[in-house]
Formats: C-alpha cells, structure tokens, sequence
C-alpha cells in the first residue's frame, strides 16, 4: 500500500510551498509468531527485500527529490517487539538510502505491539543532516485489517520537505 499525503497550508491556515510525505507499507505474516527463536534472519531478509521492492516506487511519488526518510514497524500480538526491529533495522537501510540516493544520518525508526487497525508514526529526520531539527517530523499510518495476530506491518517513508513553517533550525542546542 501506498499513500501521498500534500501538504500546502501551514499551521496557520497559510500557503505554504508543497511538501509531500509517501508512505510504503506492507502487511507480511511473522514466520516466527508465536515462539521464541534466536535466529531472527528470516525477518532481516523480508525487511531488506522490501525495501527494494517499495522505497523506489515512494520515492517516484514525491514532487520534489527526497530530503528525509524513516522506517516503522507494527508487530501483530503473537509476535514480540525485537520482531519489528528485526524487520527495520540490519537489511531495510540499504535499500533506504540508495532509493534516496544519500543517508549519511540514521534512519530515524519506531516499532510497537499493537491489535489490528493500531496506527503508528513514523518518525521523519532529513537523510544527511542528523541534527536538522526542520527536518524532525512524523507521518502516522494504520491499516485497517492489520496487524492480525501473526502479522507485522512495516511502514518505510519518504518527504520532499520539513515542517511547513519551520523555524526551530539546527542543532545541536545544549541547555
């Protein structure tokens, strides 16, 4: 599933220049639901080839080229919640970055237990400048019917801008 959201007014109701925000999401069955195993590769591997499959096609979608990325995951009840990390974290980066063609800063990521229709946000950071804090934003997604029980929900996003009316700026502060 894929889905545009464009932003054109502010906070305040005021134009603003167009920001849009995509959202790939997949809904797969946990191989490992239900049980307890050390050897969570089979989830590294259906994160990484997701990745490849989906990010390219977010990418295509934005108006402008990528400036921020981040990854989330939903881990249906039987499932726990290293499932979902599994799932972002040692194969869904690559993929992540070469479809934004950048990525020095981590990919900011979420990851939760949740029932069916729970929504989830994932976390925004611009793809090279850790510390822009413009760039620092969320896009919450849900699907309906998912997660089921044996199922994780993975949210990968994309944005062609920061915040409309940002004007916290860069980082880093120390109080």
């Amino acid at each position: 599933m894929i889905i545009q959201e464009t932003i054109l007014a502010d906070g305040f109701a005021e134009p603003c220049e167009s920001i849009t925000r995509v959202a790939a999401v997949a809904v797969v069955r946990n191989p490992v639901a239900g049980c307890f195993v050390q050897d969570l590769s089979p989830l590294f591997e259906i994160g990484g080839q997701l990745g490849e499959m989906l990010m390219t096609r977010a990418v295509s979608m934005l108006v402008q080229s990528p400036i921020s990325y981040g990854k989330a995951a939903i881990v249906g009840v039987d499932g726990d919640l290293e499932h979902g990390g599994a799932m972002i974290h040692p194969k869904l980066g690559k993929p992540m970055r070469a479809a934004v063609g950048g990525g020095k800063a981590l990919i900011p990521s979420n990851s939760k237990i949740a029932a069916v229709g729970a929504p989830v946000d994932i976390p925004l950071g611009h793809k090279d400048e850790a510390w822009s804090f413009d760039h620092f934003d969320t896009m919450t997604v849900m699907v309906a019917d998912a997660p089921r029980p044996n199922e994780i929900v993975l949210c990968m996003a994309v944005a062609d801008g920061g915040r409309p009316l940002s004007r916290v700026g860069s980082g880093p502060i120390i109080d």
